[in-house]
């Protein structure tokens, strides 16, 4: 048997490294040792002779285990992820007055109001799904046979075929939009967004290093794309545009002439189009919602959609991305989107489950009811504000929200014209600059119609106050306090 024994430490090796283990048989071995000994501090200690001098080799730095605690800061990824509604959000905590129960008119989640619930077609495929337990387990990170399926069945159209394959469920809209931007754009590119528009977009770029341009809506022309300007920001390093159908925040929604005139320049300057539809067909007063990939096979489409809106569940998290590409340009990208989907594993399964049941059953008068409702409240926020001086409100046809610019000449600037509603008449609403378009404020028009035109009489008295004596329509009723106590207005819905 042969004996063994440790090499003394050389005086010049340093702390992290350990002798070698040598046969006392093997002199060569032995030999070779001593003369690596003499390289010095070497972190490659014990291979051969003939390699490079380790003076070039970069020694790793050891951590101190008396090293104290010191605070971490978040990486540089973290610290640009910024949502500026939060920011703006926080300007605005200010008191209500308290004898004037709150109208939060400033939340997009059409399930606070209490007066729009999901439909019973999908809380039935809820609980099927549920005591089924065939959907507890993970599925595929793009989604489920079963879920792509009803997706291509409810959307597919003969102007926009698709397959399931063309199909990659996500964690709600926003999450399809992440991977479409990232697997579209590079750090150091930019994509087109409209101002004003949903800052989503801007949170999902700015910390992958991608730039975002912000082309115009036309306000004072009826919210359509500046399509001058639009074509005036592109450039060697675009990527992509954004089109949001029916927008948010404005509620407008564009004809099909206008949107083939996007399609145009997008193919002129061989672009592809994001199309962010999540509000697809909530539309009304006679609008049309067109599907863009309906209107040109020649341009690639990412089409964006989800069952938050339409089918008011947006805590669901259930949304997904449509790759529109009938010539094989965005090949690359869609594998670039599935790679991206496996970072979460996949959606809710439970939800994937219920999909199919939730977009076959539910009946068109469930729509046709929130479309109403949206459409009474958008008649009465018009008629109330479009009589105030220095108010200008924006008439929408689509999606859950209006517009009103106001005058800051006449009414200051804009946090304090929102804080002062807040303190004198607890109604709160979202400032425009949270969607790059000051001056302006958004107005959620999801709440029962009573609710509704209280709110819009208490802004128009606010800006009479800064106006001058005027009188206006009173409420058509006392409604309960929060506390029990009559008061002005209530936040119960029928």
């Amino acid at each position: 048997m042969s004996s063994y024994y440790y090499s003394p430490r050389p005086k010049s090796l340093g702390p992290d490294e350990l002798p070698r283990t040598h046969s006392l048989k093997n002199k060569k071995s032995l030999e070779r040792s001593r003369r690596e000994a003499s390289y010095g501090k070497n972190p490659l200690y014990g291979l051969h002779e003939s390699l490079p001098s380790v003076s070039k080799v970069a020694i790793p730095k050891r951590r101190s285990e008396k090293r104290e605690w010191t605070p971490m800061k978040a990486s540089r990824h973290a610290q640009e992820t910024v949502n500026p509604i939060r920011k703006i959000c926080d300007s605005l905590a200010v008191p209500p007055n308290p004898a004037k129960a709150p109208i939060r008119l400033n939340l997009g989640d059409p399930t606070l109001t209490g007066n729009l619930p999901p439909s019973q077609a999908a809380i039935d495929a809820i609980h099927e799904v549920v005591d089924a337990h065939k959907h507890d387990g993970y599925g595929p990170a793009v989604g489920v046979a079963e879920a792509r399926d009803a997706v291509v069945e409810k959307f597919s159209t003969p102007e926009a075929r698709f397959t399931a394959d063309d199909v990659i469920l996500a964690s709600g809209a926003s999450h399809a939009l992440d991977m479409a931007i990232v697997a579209l754009a590079d750090p150091g590119e930019n994509i087109l967004v409209p101002a004003p528009g949903f800052p989503l977009y801007n949170t999902l770029c700015q910390p992958n290093g991608i730039h975002t341009k912000q082309y115009n809506l036309k306000m004072n022309d009826g919210g359509l794309i500046d399509l001058e300007h639009l074509e005036s920001l592109i450039d060697a390093d675009t990527r992509a545009i954004i089109v949001n159908n029916p927008s948010n925040p404005t509620g407008v929604v564009f004809p099909k002439h206008h949107l083939e005139q996007i399609l145009r320049l997008a193919f002129k300057h061989k672009l592809v189009i994001i199309a962010d539809e999540i509000y697809g067909d909530l539309t009304y007063d006679g609008a049309v919602f067109h599907p863009m990939a309906t209107l040109s096979p020649k341009v690639p489409i990412i089409s964006v959609d989800g069952i938050a809106k339409r089918y008011l569940v947006p805590g669901w998290r259930l949304g997904w991305a449509i790759v529109h590409d009938r010539y094989g340009v965005l090949t690359e990208v869609k594998k670039g989107m599935i790679a991206l989907s496996q970072k979460i594993v996949g959606p809710c399964a439970l939800i994937q489950g219920a999909l199919p049941k939730i977009l076959r059953d539910t009946p068109e008068e469930y729509f046709d009811n929130i479309k109403d409702v949206i459409a009474r409240n958008a008649a009465v926020v018009y008629e109330v504000l479009s009589r105030v001086p220095g108010l200008k409100p924006l008439r929408p046809q689509g999606a859950m929200y209006m517009m009103v610019g106001f005058d800051k000449d006449i009414f200051g600037e804009e946090t304090n014209f929102m804080q002062g509603l807040i303190t004198e008449e607890s109604v709160y609403c979202l400032p425009g600059s949270a969607f790059n378009l000051p001056n302006w404020f958004r107005l959620v028009l999801t709440y029962d119609e009573e609710v509704t035109r209280e709110a819009c009489l208490r802004i128009s008295s606010y800006c009479h106050k800064r106006l001058g004596p005027v009188n206006y329509l009173a409420p058509k009723r006392s409604m309960a306090m929060d506390d029990g106590s009559e008061g002005t207005i209530s936040n119960d819905s029928d």
